[in-house]
């Protein structure tokens, strides 16, 4: 039975490192997307206001898709796995 705390550790360790990387690599990639936004059709103010304003708005949408891809999801199949296996 010490198996499963383990393993429930270890899986959290190795989702946070997921969650993280994740977080990381997507708000780079809308950053990027947001700059190329600005040069297409230049705003009034500064470039790097701008791309803070619409990064600050889109990180609570994305914090929250990334708990539920990284954190829920996998956790629940992984239940899921293990009740029906010792269901049966």
């Amino acid at each position: 039975m010490a198996s499963f705390p383990r393993l429930m550790i270890l899986a959290l360790v190795a989702l946070s490192i997921v969650y993280a990387s994740l977080w990381f690599y997507a708000r780079a990639v809308r950053r990027e997307k947001l700059e190329a936004e600005w040069q297409m059709q230049p705003k009034a103010g500064a470039k790097e206001a701008f791309v803070k304003e619409r990064l600050d708005a889109y990180e609570p949408v994305l914090k929250r898709r990334l708990i539920w891809a990284v954190y829920v999801i996998p956790t629940a199949l992984i239940a899921l796995l293990i009740y029906l296996t010792n269901d049966a």
